[in-house]
């Protein structure tokens, strides 16, 4: 009964894929005009940051997942980051989920192709009765592969658009990241960082190895001067070296994955396109992640205020972010909830000092220079004054 469950779970979500593809043509036009609007020039920064965010959750209590997620346009002129999560997928067993941030550029259209088609593409490789570790880590990368032909069936244009992209396939028993591009995860396991995918760039071995072999250069840090990242969706001019399959080709989108056992002390898994690895490293995240959710945080509202803290601390990107929670994740604790209270307050106390000392009502920005100048215990690790 539960395997008959199951196919008529796939059977339905082809039917409801089947439909949105007859909308798909119109949907890629638009997409397409959005890109080609973007490539008119350069990517130009707004006078001020776009914060407005809508993060979001969800829980799955029968196997202990939680997640939030959440996206920031930031200061950049357009939107070019995209995002899909799923708590659980069709025709597999409980205990599967799927999540993805994907990091467009030269327009948001490959990074949208990638959130809504990308998991069609895994359940299409991994099929009912997935073999693991090895035929997952085999039906990821195909997954990758396929969806990047079928964008360019779609896309039969030679443009210059793609995206980076991150994936975290959960299963009972592993964790699968792929990963193509300088979209990042971090694992965080008993209170370190465990694990961190390594950007796709063009100076790495064996990227610049394959570059050279399909005939292109690295100039500036970049394939052929121009893209600085070596793997990726899209980016299809890129992709014409003759006689070479789709993985050799200067740019490709043959993920990099890996298979990590599941243990007892796996906390949390974060993903995040580039905008938030620019401020900060992972194990200042991994950091600011615990003791947020030590607080009693909701992953989504964690989410929000990370993104918030990396634009304080910065970043000029459009930022997007998921946190997925395992069973061992940190739990709410009295004396950090106690201490962030104190540290609230003295904050407090030190500001209307400031304020009362002055003749004139200081700005936000001189209140801050001198609070990062003082010595202010208990700020959070990672974050700083700038999460507060």
């Amino acid at each position: 009964m539960a395997a008959l469950a199951r196919q008529l779970q796939r059977l339905l979500w082809t039917a409801c894929k089947k439909k949105e593809r007859e909308k798909e043509g119109e949907e890629e036009e638009e997409d397409e005009e959005e890109g080609r609007g973007a490539l008119d020039g350069p990517r130009s920064l707004l006078t001020a940051p776009r914060r407005a965010q809508r993060p979001h959750g969800g829980a799955e209590a029968s196997w202990g997942l939680r997640f939030g997620a959440s996206a920031a346009q930031g200061w950049r002129a357009r939107m070019e980051d995209a995002h899909c999560t799923w708590l659980s997928l069709p025709g597999l067993p409980p205990g599967w989920a799927l999540f993805a941030v994907l990091d467009g550029h030269g327009g948001a259209r490959a990074a949208r192709f990638g959130a809504r088609h990308l998991p069609d593409h895994v359940l299409e490789e991994l099929g009912p009765e997935p073999s693991e570790p090895e035929g997952v880590r085999e039906a990821l990368r195909r997954a990758f592969l396929s969806a990047d032909k079928r964008l360019r069936s779609l896309w039969p244009r030679v443009e210059t658009g793609g995206s980076t992209a991150v994936a975290l396939l959960v299963s009972p028993r592993f964790l699968y990241l792929a990963h193509c591009g300088d979209s990042r995860a971090v694992l965080s396991r008993a209170g370190a960082v465990a694990f961190s995918t390594e950007d796709h760039r063009p100076l790495r071995p064996r990227e610049r190895e394959r570059i050279h072999a399909a005939g292109g250069t690295i100039r500036r840090r970049r394939v052929e001067g121009s893209l600085a990242v070596s793997r990726a969706l899209g980016d299809f001019a890129y992709k014409e070296a003759p006689g070479r399959p789709p993985e050799l080709q200067l740019v490709s989108a043959e993920p990099e994955v890996a298979a990590l056992a599941r243990q007892a002390e796996d906390e949390f898994m974060l993903l995040a396109s580039d905008g938030v690895w620019d401020t900060m490293s992972g194990a200042a995240l991994a950091g600011l992640v615990a003791s947020r959710l030590r607080l009693g945080l909701a992953p989504e509202l964690l989410c929000a205020q990370l993104l918030d803290t990396c634009l304080c601390k910065g970043s000029l990107d459009n930022m997007t972010c998921i946190l997925v929670c395992f069973p061992g994740a940190p739990r709410p604790s009295e004396e950090a909830i106690r201490r962030e209270l104190a540290l609230d307050a003295a904050l407090g106390r030190r500001i209307a000092e400031l304020c009362a000392s002055a003749q004139e009502p200081p700005s936000l920005n001189t209140v801050f220079r001198t609070l990062a100048s003082e010595d202010i215990p208990d700020l959070p690790p990672g974050g700083g004054l700038d999460c507060k």
